[in-house]
């Protein structure tokens, strides 16, 4: 199913629902970034989706990550809190969603990488490479927040 991302757009049609969502900065050892090439809109990411009534917020982040690379991870921290009302996300089959998304950071345990059906190319990106792969700038936003290291999460 193809989806489009808006922001700050008057031609953005208007949400019809509201998703609780939660994403992950995981690193590997050697300070890369795991993302990955969603399918539905050919963008990297980071991994991440929305909650399920069973799953607390962080669990959701780590019930993400495992579908959608194949990796457990560990919750280690809060990135921030996005929930800017002018992203919205369009999907094909008619949801018109403005998320309300938490970001964490996370570690691998285990787990062997694997491309899910969410995604075309999963890979540990050097922060030198980021700039040049085609993102929404959402995610570089939160990507940027994390780089930063700040003392206390983003509220946005």
């Amino acid at each position: 199913m193809g989806r489009t991302e808006y922001y700050d757009d008057p031609e953005a049609p208007e949400p019809n629902s509201l998703v609780v969502a939660a994403s992950a900065v995981v690193t590997d050892g050697e300070g890369r970034i795991l993302l990955q090439r969603r399918r539905d809109n050919d963008l990297w990411a980071l991994p991440g989706g929305g909650m399920e009534m069973a799953d607390s917020l962080p669990g959701a982040a780590v019930r993400e990550v495992k579908e959608e690379t194949g990796l457990d991870v560990e919750i280690t921290g809060l990135v921030g809190t996005y929930t800017d009302p002018r992203h919205v996300i369009a999907y094909a089959d008619g949801e018109v969603r403005r998320q309300f998304n938490v970001c964490f950071t996370a570690r691998v345990l285990g787990g062997d990488l694997a491309i899910s059906d969410e995604s075309t190319e999963l890979c540990f990106v050097p922060p030198e490479e980021l700039d040049g792969l085609p993102m929404h700038h959402t995610q570089r936003l939160r990507i940027r927040h994390f780089q930063e290291r700040r003392d206390h999460p983003y509220l946005g």
